[in-house]
Protein backbone atom coordinates (compact mmCIF):
# COMPACT_ATOMS: atom_id res chain seq x y z
CA UNK A 1 0.00 0.00 0.00
CA UNK A 2 1.45 3.24 -0.40
CA UNK A 3 0.30 6.95 0.28
CA UNK A 4 1.19 10.38 -2.27
CA UNK A 5 2.08 13.46 -1.58
CA UNK A 6 2.22 15.77 -4.97
CA UNK A 7 3.11 19.27 -5.84
CA UNK A 8 2.90 21.08 -9.20
CA UNK A 9 5.84 23.44 -10.05
CA UNK A 10 5.25 26.18 -12.56
CA UNK A 11 6.14 24.75 -16.35
CA UNK A 12 6.72 21.45 -14.38
CA UNK A 13 5.91 17.57 -14.11
CA UNK A 14 4.02 17.02 -10.97
CA UNK A 15 6.31 14.96 -8.88
CA UNK A 16 4.81 12.19 -6.37
CA UNK A 17 5.85 10.54 -3.87
CA UNK A 18 4.81 7.05 -2.31
CA UNK A 19 5.81 4.67 0.14
CA UNK A 20 4.88 1.20 1.11
CA UNK A 21 3.72 -0.64 4.12
CA UNK A 22 4.93 -3.90 4.43
CA UNK A 23 6.65 -6.51 7.05
CA UNK A 24 10.64 -6.27 7.50
CA UNK A 25 11.05 -9.87 6.64
CA UNK A 26 8.41 -11.98 4.37
CA UNK A 27 9.00 -15.48 4.63
CA UNK A 28 6.15 -16.36 1.87
CA UNK A 29 5.65 -15.22 -1.95
CA UNK A 30 3.15 -12.63 -1.38
CA UNK A 31 1.86 -13.02 -5.30
CA UNK A 32 2.59 -14.50 -8.39
CA UNK A 33 5.94 -16.22 -9.32
CA UNK A 34 7.72 -14.68 -12.46
CA UNK A 35 10.79 -16.36 -12.79
CA UNK A 36 12.56 -19.76 -10.88
CA UNK A 37 16.67 -20.29 -10.77
CA UNK A 38 17.47 -23.79 -9.53
CA UNK A 39 21.17 -24.63 -8.08
CA UNK A 40 21.45 -27.97 -8.39
CA UNK A 41 25.03 -27.73 -6.36
CA UNK A 42 23.58 -26.50 -3.51
CA UNK A 43 20.08 -27.52 -3.73
CA UNK A 44 18.85 -24.03 -3.53
CA UNK A 45 15.97 -22.52 -5.19
CA UNK A 46 15.63 -18.81 -6.30
CA UNK A 47 12.00 -17.33 -6.99
CA UNK A 48 11.27 -13.96 -8.10
CA UNK A 49 7.76 -12.34 -8.17
CA UNK A 50 5.64 -9.42 -7.69
CA UNK A 51 5.80 -8.94 -4.48
CA UNK A 52 9.27 -7.20 -5.66
CA UNK A 53 11.63 -10.15 -3.30
CA UNK A 54 13.71 -12.43 -4.86
CA UNK A 55 13.72 -15.70 -1.90
CA UNK A 56 15.95 -18.79 -1.66
CA UNK A 57 14.71 -21.94 -0.69
CA UNK A 58 15.85 -25.42 0.21
CA UNK A 59 14.53 -28.09 -1.96
CA UNK A 60 14.33 -31.41 -0.86
CA UNK A 61 14.55 -31.17 3.07
CA UNK A 62 10.80 -32.03 3.71
CA UNK A 63 11.50 -31.89 7.70
CA UNK A 64 12.56 -27.98 7.99
CA UNK A 65 11.16 -24.69 6.54
CA UNK A 66 12.37 -24.28 2.93
CA UNK A 67 12.78 -20.32 3.65
CA UNK A 68 16.46 -19.26 3.93
CA UNK A 69 16.69 -15.87 3.13
CA UNK A 70 15.35 -12.92 1.04
CA UNK A 71 17.04 -11.18 -1.23
CA UNK A 72 15.05 -7.49 -1.06
CA UNK A 73 16.18 -4.27 -3.04
CA UNK A 74 13.84 -3.98 -5.73
CA UNK A 75 10.79 -1.92 -5.30
CA UNK A 76 8.54 -3.52 -7.80
CA UNK A 77 7.67 -6.75 -9.64
CA UNK A 78 10.67 -8.93 -10.50
CA UNK A 79 10.07 -10.20 -13.43
CA UNK A 80 13.12 -12.49 -14.51
CA UNK A 81 16.46 -13.80 -13.15
CA UNK A 82 18.84 -15.74 -14.46
CA UNK A 83 22.00 -17.45 -12.40
CA UNK A 84 25.15 -16.94 -13.52
CA UNK A 85 29.29 -18.20 -12.62
CA UNK A 86 28.16 -21.91 -11.53
CA UNK A 87 25.52 -20.45 -8.99
CA UNK A 88 27.79 -17.54 -7.92
CA UNK A 89 26.20 -14.81 -8.92
CA UNK A 90 22.37 -13.71 -9.81
CA UNK A 91 21.50 -11.15 -12.36
CA UNK A 92 17.46 -9.91 -12.14
CA UNK A 93 15.51 -7.88 -14.20
CA UNK A 94 12.46 -5.82 -12.57
CA UNK A 95 9.69 -3.22 -13.19
CA UNK A 96 11.48 -0.48 -11.59
CA UNK A 97 13.30 0.13 -14.51
CA UNK A 98 16.54 -1.82 -13.06
CA UNK A 99 18.69 -4.70 -13.49
CA UNK A 100 20.57 -6.13 -10.11
CA UNK A 101 23.53 -8.01 -9.77
CA UNK A 102 23.63 -10.16 -6.28
CA UNK A 103 26.55 -12.18 -4.65
CA UNK A 104 23.86 -15.49 -4.58
CA UNK A 105 25.85 -17.17 -2.05
CA UNK A 106 25.19 -14.36 0.82
CA UNK A 107 22.04 -13.41 -0.81
CA UNK A 108 23.46 -9.39 -1.12
CA UNK A 109 22.99 -6.42 -3.95
CA UNK A 110 26.48 -5.95 -5.32
CA UNK A 111 25.55 -3.39 -8.09
CA UNK A 112 22.50 -2.00 -9.95
CA UNK A 113 22.06 -0.76 -13.49
CA UNK A 114 19.59 1.56 -14.51
CA UNK A 115 20.31 1.75 -18.39
CA UNK A 116 16.76 0.75 -19.08
CA UNK A 117 14.22 3.31 -19.39
CA UNK A 118 10.88 1.16 -18.40
CA UNK A 119 9.91 -1.90 -16.96
CA UNK A 120 12.34 -4.91 -17.61
CA UNK A 121 10.57 -8.20 -18.72
CA UNK A 122 13.25 -10.69 -19.77
CA UNK A 123 16.42 -11.63 -19.42
CA UNK A 124 19.06 -14.22 -21.35
CA UNK A 125 22.15 -15.95 -20.58
CA UNK A 126 25.20 -17.12 -22.72
CA UNK A 127 27.02 -19.79 -20.37
CA UNK A 128 29.95 -20.48 -22.37
CA UNK A 129 30.53 -16.70 -22.67
CA UNK A 130 29.35 -15.57 -19.17
CA UNK A 131 27.36 -12.70 -21.23
CA UNK A 132 23.41 -11.76 -20.25
CA UNK A 133 21.15 -9.57 -22.20
CA UNK A 134 17.91 -7.44 -20.91
CA UNK A 135 15.03 -6.11 -22.80
CA UNK A 136 11.72 -4.84 -21.87
CA UNK A 137 9.16 -2.04 -22.14
CA UNK A 138 11.58 0.34 -23.27
CA UNK A 139 12.11 -1.78 -26.59
CA UNK A 140 15.84 -1.95 -26.02
CA UNK A 141 17.82 -4.80 -25.44
CA UNK A 142 21.25 -4.41 -23.70
CA UNK A 143 24.35 -7.04 -23.67
CA UNK A 144 26.12 -7.16 -20.43
CA UNK A 145 29.94 -9.22 -19.40
CA UNK A 146 28.57 -10.83 -15.70
CA UNK A 147 32.45 -10.85 -15.26
CA UNK A 148 32.65 -6.91 -15.64
CA UNK A 149 29.03 -6.63 -13.74
CA UNK A 150 30.40 -8.86 -10.68
CA UNK A 151 33.47 -6.22 -10.67
CA UNK A 152 31.38 -3.30 -9.74
CA UNK A 153 30.84 -1.23 -6.72
CA UNK A 154 29.30 1.68 -5.87
CA UNK A 155 31.38 4.16 -6.62
CA UNK A 156 33.01 2.58 -10.10
CA UNK A 157 29.50 1.90 -11.35
CA UNK A 158 30.01 3.09 -14.94
CA UNK A 159 29.93 -0.11 -17.36
CA UNK A 160 29.91 0.10 -21.36
CA UNK A 161 26.83 -1.89 -22.74
CA UNK A 162 25.96 -2.66 -26.21
CA UNK A 163 22.58 -2.44 -27.47
CA UNK A 164 20.36 -3.92 -30.27
CA UNK A 165 17.28 -1.51 -31.25
CA UNK A 166 15.35 -2.52 -34.13
CA UNK A 167 11.87 -3.59 -31.94
CA UNK A 168 8.69 -1.39 -32.82
CA UNK A 169 7.02 -2.84 -29.72
CA UNK A 170 7.48 -4.06 -25.82
CA UNK A 171 9.98 -6.99 -25.70
CA UNK A 172 8.20 -9.60 -23.22
CA UNK A 173 10.80 -12.76 -23.98
CA UNK A 174 14.04 -12.67 -24.94
CA UNK A 175 16.70 -15.84 -25.63
CA UNK A 176 20.34 -16.28 -26.14
CA UNK A 177 22.01 -19.76 -27.30
CA UNK A 178 24.73 -21.21 -24.81
CA UNK A 179 27.53 -19.92 -27.32
CA UNK A 180 26.29 -16.50 -27.28
CA UNK A 181 26.17 -16.32 -31.21
CA UNK A 182 22.49 -15.46 -31.75
CA UNK A 183 19.97 -13.32 -29.82
CA UNK A 184 15.92 -13.90 -30.65
CA UNK A 185 13.62 -11.53 -28.92
CA UNK A 186 9.63 -11.59 -28.66
CA UNK A 187 6.90 -9.00 -28.44
CA UNK A 188 3.39 -7.87 -28.59
CA UNK A 189 4.55 -7.20 -32.35
CA UNK A 190 4.02 -10.61 -32.34
CA UNK A 191 7.10 -11.17 -34.70
CA UNK A 192 10.92 -13.26 -33.94
CA UNK A 193 13.77 -10.58 -34.03
CA UNK A 194 16.71 -12.16 -34.55
CA UNK A 195 20.40 -10.57 -33.82
CA UNK A 196 23.96 -11.88 -33.95
CA UNK A 197 25.30 -10.02 -30.26
CA UNK A 198 28.41 -10.41 -31.12
CA UNK A 199 28.22 -7.51 -33.91
CA UNK A 200 24.90 -6.36 -33.10
CA UNK A 201 23.85 -6.91 -36.87
CA UNK A 202 20.10 -7.37 -37.64
CA UNK A 203 19.48 -10.86 -39.15
CA UNK A 204 15.76 -11.89 -39.49
CA UNK A 205 12.10 -11.40 -38.87
CA UNK A 206 10.36 -14.54 -38.29
CA UNK A 207 6.37 -13.95 -38.54
CA UNK A 208 3.34 -16.57 -38.12
CA UNK A 209 2.37 -15.73 -34.30
CA UNK A 210 -0.81 -13.90 -33.78
CA UNK A 211 -0.55 -12.62 -30.49
CA UNK A 212 2.32 -11.69 -28.18
CA UNK A 213 5.60 -13.88 -27.80
CA UNK A 214 5.78 -15.18 -23.91
CA UNK A 215 8.62 -17.23 -24.55
CA UNK A 216 11.63 -18.19 -26.29
CA UNK A 217 14.06 -20.98 -26.28
CA UNK A 218 16.89 -21.48 -28.78
CA UNK A 219 19.18 -25.06 -28.67
CA UNK A 220 23.48 -24.69 -27.67
CA UNK A 221 24.57 -23.71 -31.98
CA UNK A 222 21.50 -20.91 -32.37
CA UNK A 223 20.32 -23.07 -35.64
CA UNK A 224 16.75 -23.88 -33.74
CA UNK A 225 14.17 -21.97 -31.96
CA UNK A 226 10.93 -22.59 -29.75
CA UNK A 227 8.43 -20.31 -29.17
CA UNK A 228 5.96 -20.09 -26.59
CA UNK A 229 2.47 -17.46 -27.41
CA UNK A 230 -0.86 -16.07 -25.87
CA UNK A 231 -2.13 -17.53 -28.79
CA UNK A 232 -2.00 -20.94 -27.68
CA UNK A 233 0.85 -22.29 -29.63
CA UNK A 234 4.51 -23.16 -30.12
CA UNK A 235 6.44 -22.99 -32.67
CA UNK A 236 9.52 -24.23 -33.93
CA UNK A 237 11.67 -22.32 -36.03
CA UNK A 238 14.33 -23.14 -38.40
CA UNK A 239 16.71 -20.11 -38.58
CA UNK A 240 18.81 -21.12 -41.18
CA UNK A 241 15.72 -21.81 -43.50
CA UNK A 242 13.83 -18.27 -41.55
CA UNK A 243 11.07 -20.29 -41.38
CA UNK A 244 8.53 -21.91 -38.84
CA UNK A 245 8.67 -26.04 -39.40
CA UNK A 246 6.44 -27.05 -36.65
CA UNK A 247 3.41 -25.79 -34.85
CA UNK A 248 2.04 -27.27 -31.61
CA UNK A 249 -1.23 -27.08 -30.39
CA UNK A 250 -0.55 -28.70 -26.53
CA UNK A 251 -2.65 -25.82 -24.39
CA UNK A 252 -6.17 -24.43 -24.14
CA UNK A 253 -4.71 -20.87 -23.70
CA UNK A 254 -1.81 -19.07 -24.10
CA UNK A 255 1.68 -20.51 -23.81
CA UNK A 256 3.72 -18.62 -20.86
CA UNK A 257 6.74 -20.79 -19.99
CA UNK A 258 9.09 -23.12 -21.62
CA UNK A 259 11.97 -25.55 -21.13
CA UNK A 260 13.56 -28.13 -22.93
CA UNK A 261 16.09 -31.37 -22.37
CA UNK A 262 19.74 -31.71 -23.25
CA UNK A 263 19.35 -32.93 -26.98
CA UNK A 264 16.54 -30.25 -27.76
CA UNK A 265 14.13 -33.29 -28.44
CA UNK A 266 11.09 -32.43 -25.66
CA UNK A 267 9.92 -29.48 -24.50
CA UNK A 268 7.83 -28.50 -21.19
CA UNK A 269 5.56 -26.46 -21.56
CA UNK A 270 3.31 -24.02 -18.94
CA UNK A 271 0.56 -22.03 -19.54
CA UNK A 272 -2.27 -19.94 -18.74
CA UNK A 273 -4.90 -23.21 -18.31
CA UNK A 274 -2.41 -24.01 -15.56
CA UNK A 275 -1.02 -27.43 -17.07
CA UNK A 276 2.75 -28.49 -17.52
CA UNK A 277 3.05 -30.55 -20.16
CA UNK A 278 6.11 -32.63 -22.15
CA UNK A 279 5.68 -33.09 -26.11
CA UNK A 280 7.79 -34.84 -28.35
CA UNK A 281 9.40 -32.04 -30.97
CA UNK A 282 9.91 -35.41 -33.63
CA UNK A 283 6.21 -35.77 -33.25
CA UNK A 284 3.58 -33.46 -32.32
CA UNK A 285 1.04 -35.80 -31.17
CA UNK A 286 3.25 -37.52 -28.82
CA UNK A 287 2.75 -35.64 -25.55
CA UNK A 288 2.21 -36.12 -21.98
CA UNK A 289 0.74 -34.02 -19.14
CA UNK A 290 3.04 -33.81 -16.40
CA UNK A 291 0.58 -32.04 -13.80
CA UNK A 292 -2.48 -29.79 -13.41
CA UNK A 293 -0.79 -26.51 -10.79
CA UNK A 294 -2.79 -24.84 -8.42
CA UNK A 295 -2.13 -22.01 -6.48
CA UNK A 296 1.38 -23.08 -4.73
CA UNK A 297 4.68 -23.70 -5.99
CA UNK A 298 5.20 -27.56 -6.52
CA UNK A 299 8.43 -29.37 -7.18
CA UNK A 300 8.69 -31.66 -9.38
CA UNK A 301 11.27 -34.47 -10.85
CA UNK A 302 11.68 -34.31 -14.39
CA UNK A 303 12.29 -36.85 -16.69
CA UNK A 304 12.31 -38.43 -20.34
CA UNK A 305 9.25 -39.14 -21.09
CA UNK A 306 9.95 -41.19 -24.11
CA UNK A 307 7.21 -43.61 -23.70
CA UNK A 308 5.44 -42.90 -26.97
CA UNK A 309 2.01 -42.32 -25.29
CA UNK A 310 -0.65 -40.00 -25.66
CA UNK A 311 -2.23 -37.46 -23.46
CA UNK A 312 -3.23 -39.08 -20.34
CA UNK A 313 -6.47 -38.58 -18.39
CA UNK A 314 -5.55 -37.98 -15.47
CA UNK A 315 -1.82 -35.83 -14.72
CA UNK A 316 1.19 -37.83 -14.49
CA UNK A 317 1.88 -36.58 -11.39
CA UNK A 318 -0.94 -35.90 -8.98
CA UNK A 319 1.15 -35.15 -5.82
CA UNK A 320 4.31 -32.72 -6.06
CA UNK A 321 7.55 -34.04 -3.59
CA UNK A 322 7.88 -30.52 -2.54
CA UNK A 323 5.04 -27.51 -2.19
CA UNK A 324 6.37 -24.23 -0.93
CA UNK A 325 3.25 -22.38 0.24
CA UNK A 326 2.58 -18.50 -0.39
CA UNK A 327 1.32 -16.37 1.75
CA UNK A 328 -1.91 -14.33 1.80
CA UNK A 329 -1.82 -11.15 -0.47
CA UNK A 330 -3.94 -7.98 -0.60
CA UNK A 331 -6.99 -7.89 -3.29
CA UNK A 332 -9.06 -5.34 -1.68
CA UNK A 333 -8.70 -2.35 -0.28
CA UNK A 334 -10.75 0.93 0.78
CA UNK A 335 -9.67 4.28 1.95
CA UNK A 336 -11.67 5.65 4.44
CA UNK A 337 -12.99 9.12 4.33
CA UNK A 338 -10.01 10.88 6.26
CA UNK A 339 -7.85 9.69 3.46
CA UNK A 340 -5.31 8.20 6.45
CA UNK A 341 -7.16 4.84 7.58
CA UNK A 342 -7.19 2.02 4.80
CA UNK A 343 -9.29 -1.49 5.02
CA UNK A 344 -8.26 -4.04 3.31
CA UNK A 345 -9.16 -7.50 2.06
CA UNK A 346 -6.83 -10.80 1.31
CA UNK A 347 -6.60 -13.85 -0.36
CA UNK A 348 -7.73 -15.55 3.13
CA UNK A 349 -10.78 -13.35 3.71
CA UNK A 350 -8.87 -11.56 6.33
CA UNK A 351 -10.08 -8.22 6.98
CA UNK A 352 -7.32 -5.38 8.61
CA UNK A 353 -7.58 -2.13 9.42
CA UNK A 354 -4.17 0.45 8.53
CA UNK A 355 -3.64 3.65 9.83
CA UNK A 356 -0.94 5.24 7.54
CA UNK A 357 0.43 7.82 9.68
CA UNK A 358 1.29 4.98 12.51
CA UNK A 359 4.60 3.55 11.18
CA UNK A 360 6.08 3.53 14.44
CA UNK A 361 4.70 2.71 18.32
CA UNK A 362 2.60 5.54 19.92
CA UNK A 363 2.29 8.21 17.29
CA UNK A 364 -1.09 9.33 16.18
CA UNK A 365 -2.87 12.46 15.64
CA UNK A 366 -6.16 11.54 17.61
CA UNK A 367 -3.66 10.61 20.94
CA UNK A 368 -3.36 14.21 22.15
CA UNK A 369 -0.25 15.46 19.48
CA UNK A 370 -0.95 18.75 18.44
CA UNK A 371 -3.73 19.06 15.18
CA UNK A 372 -1.98 21.69 13.63
CA UNK A 373 1.10 19.72 12.62
CA UNK A 374 2.03 19.26 8.90
CA UNK A 375 1.66 15.39 9.26
CA UNK A 376 2.27 15.12 5.55
CA UNK A 377 5.36 17.24 5.70
CA UNK A 378 6.65 14.80 8.89
CA UNK A 379 5.99 12.03 6.77
CA UNK A 380 8.31 12.95 4.39
CA UNK A 381 11.34 13.73 6.75
CA UNK A 382 10.99 10.49 8.05
CA UNK A 383 11.08 8.50 4.65
CA UNK A 384 14.36 10.48 3.91
CA UNK A 385 15.46 10.49 7.30
CA UNK A 386 18.90 8.86 6.09
CA UNK A 387 19.77 11.17 2.88
CA UNK A 388 22.97 12.69 4.36
CA UNK A 389 21.01 16.06 3.05
CA UNK A 390 18.25 15.89 5.29
CA UNK A 391 20.71 15.16 8.44
CA UNK A 392 22.15 18.68 9.02
CA UNK A 393 20.97 22.19 8.77
CA UNK A 394 23.36 24.43 6.78
CA UNK A 395 23.00 26.82 9.07
CA UNK A 396 24.67 24.60 12.01
CA UNK A 397 27.51 23.00 9.93
CA UNK A 398 30.52 25.19 11.73
CA UNK A 399 28.93 24.44 15.08
CA UNK A 400 28.85 20.27 14.44
CA UNK A 401 32.81 21.21 13.55
CA UNK A 402 33.42 22.60 16.74
CA UNK A 403 31.49 20.04 18.99
CA UNK A 404 33.40 17.06 16.79
CA UNK A 405 37.04 18.97 17.67
CA UNK A 406 35.67 19.17 21.05
CA UNK A 407 34.91 15.74 21.89
CA UNK A 408 31.29 16.01 21.99
CA UNK A 409 28.83 13.43 21.30
CA UNK A 410 26.21 15.43 21.13
CA UNK A 411 25.73 17.97 18.16
CA UNK A 412 22.57 19.59 16.92
CA UNK A 413 21.98 16.79 13.98
CA UNK A 414 18.53 16.41 13.99
CA UNK A 415 17.35 13.35 12.40
CA UNK A 416 14.02 13.04 10.98
CA UNK A 417 11.26 14.62 12.14
CA UNK A 418 11.89 14.55 16.33
CA UNK A 419 8.57 12.61 16.26
CA UNK A 420 8.03 9.11 14.67
CA UNK A 421 10.39 7.15 12.11
CA UNK A 422 9.33 4.71 9.75
CA UNK A 423 10.63 1.24 9.48
CA UNK A 424 14.18 1.07 7.40
CA UNK A 425 12.93 -1.35 5.10
CA UNK A 426 10.03 0.89 3.72
CA UNK A 427 10.12 1.47 -0.44
CA UNK A 428 9.79 4.97 -1.34
CA UNK A 429 9.15 5.71 -4.84
CA UNK A 430 9.51 9.02 -6.46
CA UNK A 431 7.27 9.51 -9.97
CA UNK A 432 5.66 11.82 -12.17
CA UNK A 433 1.95 12.02 -11.32
CA UNK A 434 -0.20 8.95 -12.99
CA UNK A 435 3.65 8.24 -15.05
CA UNK A 436 6.53 6.90 -15.38
CA UNK A 437 8.87 5.59 -12.28
CA UNK A 438 11.78 8.30 -11.63
CA UNK A 439 13.25 7.18 -8.72
CA UNK A 440 12.78 3.93 -6.29
CA UNK A 441 15.10 2.77 -3.08
CA UNK A 442 14.24 1.57 0.02
CA UNK A 443 14.35 3.90 3.05
CA UNK A 444 17.74 2.78 4.77
CA UNK A 445 19.43 3.00 1.27
CA UNK A 446 18.94 6.57 0.61
CA UNK A 447 22.35 7.16 2.98
CA UNK A 448 24.26 5.18 0.08
CA UNK A 449 26.70 6.62 -1.96
CA UNK A 450 24.81 5.80 -5.43
CA UNK A 451 21.16 6.34 -3.68
CA UNK A 452 22.23 9.36 -2.51
CA UNK A 453 23.57 11.12 -5.84
CA UNK A 454 20.71 9.61 -7.62
CA UNK A 455 18.23 11.64 -4.94
CA UNK A 456 20.15 14.95 -5.36
CA UNK A 457 19.03 14.54 -9.04
CA UNK A 458 15.77 13.42 -8.55
CA UNK A 459 13.83 15.00 -5.29
CA UNK A 460 12.29 17.69 -6.41
CA UNK A 461 12.48 21.69 -4.80
CA UNK A 462 9.58 21.15 -2.46
CA UNK A 463 10.44 17.62 -0.73
CA UNK A 464 13.90 19.50 -0.18
CA UNK A 465 12.23 22.71 1.22
CA UNK A 466 10.69 20.02 3.74
CA UNK A 467 13.18 17.42 4.18
CA UNK A 468 16.85 19.68 4.06
CA UNK A 469 15.48 23.54 4.57
CA UNK A 470 13.11 22.31 7.17
CA UNK A 471 10.42 24.62 5.86
CA UNK A 472 6.99 23.19 6.53
CA UNK A 473 4.68 24.52 3.74
CA UNK A 474 2.28 27.28 5.45
CA UNK A 475 -0.93 26.94 6.36
CA UNK A 476 -3.70 28.06 3.94
CA UNK A 477 -6.99 29.87 4.72
CA UNK A 478 -10.09 27.87 3.57
CA UNK A 479 -13.28 29.66 3.22
CA UNK A 480 -16.42 27.96 3.91
CA UNK A 481 -20.03 28.32 4.13
CA UNK A 482 -21.87 25.97 7.35
CA UNK A 483 -25.87 25.54 6.63
CA UNK A 484 -28.46 23.03 8.22
CA UNK A 485 -28.78 20.03 6.42
CA UNK A 486 -32.25 19.72 4.52
CA UNK A 487 -33.49 16.65 6.29
CA UNK A 488 -32.92 18.34 9.73
CA UNK A 489 -36.02 20.88 9.35
CA UNK A 490 -34.05 24.02 10.27
CA UNK A 491 -34.00 27.09 8.52
CA UNK A 492 -31.36 28.15 6.44
CA UNK A 493 -29.24 30.67 7.48
CA UNK A 494 -27.64 33.94 6.33
CA UNK A 495 -24.98 32.68 4.18
CA UNK A 496 -21.99 34.14 6.66
CA UNK A 497 -18.50 32.94 4.65
CA UNK A 498 -16.76 31.60 7.22
CA UNK A 499 -12.96 31.29 7.61
CA UNK A 500 -10.24 28.66 9.15
CA UNK A 501 -6.77 27.11 8.86
CA UNK A 502 -7.18 24.36 5.79
CA UNK A 503 -5.15 21.68 8.18
CA UNK A 504 -8.07 22.71 10.85
CA UNK A 505 -10.04 18.99 11.76
CA UNK A 506 -13.51 18.14 11.39
CA UNK A 507 -14.22 17.59 14.91
CA UNK A 508 -13.10 21.77 15.93
CA UNK A 509 -15.73 22.86 13.37
CA UNK A 510 -18.24 20.00 14.96
CA UNK A 511 -17.49 22.10 18.28
CA UNK A 512 -18.38 25.60 16.88
CA UNK A 513 -21.46 24.31 15.81
CA UNK A 514 -22.80 22.61 18.47
CA UNK A 515 -21.59 25.80 21.15
CA UNK A 516 -22.63 28.50 18.88
CA UNK A 517 -25.11 27.22 16.58
CA UNK A 518 -27.23 24.50 17.93
CA UNK A 519 -26.68 25.99 21.76
CA UNK A 520 -27.93 22.94 22.88
CA UNK A 521 -26.04 22.64 26.48
CA UNK A 522 -26.55 26.45 27.81
CA UNK A 523 -26.45 25.34 31.01
CA UNK A 524 -23.46 23.88 31.13
CA UNK A 525 -22.12 26.35 29.18
CA UNK A 526 -23.28 28.58 32.15
CA UNK A 527 -22.28 26.69 34.66
CA UNK A 528 -18.62 25.94 34.10
CA UNK A 529 -17.71 29.42 32.58
CA UNK A 530 -18.27 30.58 36.74
CA UNK A 531 -15.32 29.26 37.16
CA UNK A 532 -11.48 30.79 36.40
CA UNK A 533 -9.69 27.49 37.00
CA UNK A 534 -7.56 25.82 34.45
CA UNK A 535 -8.84 22.08 34.83
CA UNK A 536 -12.65 23.38 34.59
CA UNK A 537 -11.79 25.13 31.15
CA UNK A 538 -9.89 21.87 30.08
CA UNK A 539 -12.82 20.23 31.22
CA UNK A 540 -15.35 21.67 29.71
CA UNK A 541 -13.39 21.78 26.05
CA UNK A 542 -13.26 18.07 26.68
CA UNK A 543 -16.88 17.94 27.14
CA UNK A 544 -17.95 20.13 24.75
CA UNK A 545 -15.79 17.85 21.66
CA UNK A 546 -17.67 14.90 23.16
CA UNK A 547 -20.59 15.99 23.20
CA UNK A 548 -20.36 17.53 19.55
CA UNK A 549 -19.15 14.30 18.31
CA UNK A 550 -22.44 12.83 20.12
CA UNK A 551 -25.20 15.01 18.89
CA UNK A 552 -23.87 16.47 15.27
CA UNK A 553 -22.71 15.26 12.57
CA UNK A 554 -20.92 17.50 10.00
CA UNK A 555 -21.83 16.68 5.89
CA UNK A 556 -20.47 17.33 2.85
CA UNK A 557 -22.16 16.68 -0.64
CA UNK A 558 -24.50 14.27 1.19
CA UNK A 559 -21.70 12.45 2.87
CA UNK A 560 -21.15 12.34 6.40
CA UNK A 561 -17.26 13.26 7.47
CA UNK A 562 -15.30 11.86 9.71
CA UNK A 563 -13.92 13.90 12.87
CA UNK A 564 -10.20 13.71 12.08
CA UNK A 565 -10.33 14.62 8.79
CA UNK A 566 -9.21 18.11 7.72
CA UNK A 567 -10.53 20.73 5.80
CA UNK A 568 -8.20 20.63 2.81
CA UNK A 569 -8.95 17.02 2.62
CA UNK A 570 -12.85 17.74 2.64
CA UNK A 571 -12.31 20.51 -0.41
CA UNK A 572 -10.01 18.66 -2.35
CA UNK A 573 -11.13 14.99 -1.95
CA UNK A 574 -15.22 15.46 -0.91
CA UNK A 575 -15.98 18.50 -2.63
CA UNK A 576 -14.35 18.43 -5.86
CA UNK A 577 -15.88 21.68 -7.43
CA UNK A 578 -14.95 25.28 -7.94
CA UNK A 579 -16.80 27.98 -5.58
CA UNK A 580 -16.57 28.02 -1.70
CA UNK A 581 -16.44 24.83 0.22
CA UNK A 582 -20.22 24.39 2.01
CA UNK A 583 -20.60 22.37 4.96
CA UNK A 584 -23.77 21.10 6.24
CA UNK A 585 -24.55 19.89 9.89
CA UNK A 586 -27.92 18.35 11.44
CA UNK A 587 -28.71 16.14 14.98
CA UNK A 588 -28.09 12.99 15.39
CA UNK A 589 -30.88 11.27 15.77
CA UNK A 590 -31.45 9.46 19.12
Amino acid sequence: MATHHRQNAAGRRKVQVSYVIRDEVEKYNRNGVNALQLDPALNRLFTAGRDSIIRIWSVYQHKHDPYIASMEHHTDWVNDIVLCCNGKTLISASSDTTVKVWNAHKGFCMSTLRTHKDYVKALAYAKDKELVASAGLDRQIFLWDVNTLTALTASNNTVTTSSLSGNKDSIYSLAMNQMGTVIVSGSTEKVLRVWDPRTCAKLMKLKGHTDNVKSLLLNRDGTQCLSGSSDGTIRLWSLGQQRCIATYRVHDEGVWALQVNEAFTHVYSGGRDKKIYCTDLRNPDIRVLICSLKNELFIISSGEYDNDCSTPLTPLCTQPEQVIKGGASIIQCHILNDKRHILTKDTNNNVAFWDVLKVNAGFSSSDGSDPKLNLGGLLLQALLEFWPRTRINPMDEEENEVNHVNGEQENRIQKGNGYFQVPPHTPVIFGEAGGRTLFRLLCRDSGGETESMLLNETVPQWVIDITVDKNMPKFNKIPFYLQPHSSSGAKTLKKDRLSASDMLQVRKVMEHVYEKIINLDNESQTTSSSTNEKPGEQEKEEDMAMLAEEKIELMCQDQVLDPNMDLRTVKHFIWKSGGDLTLHYRQKST
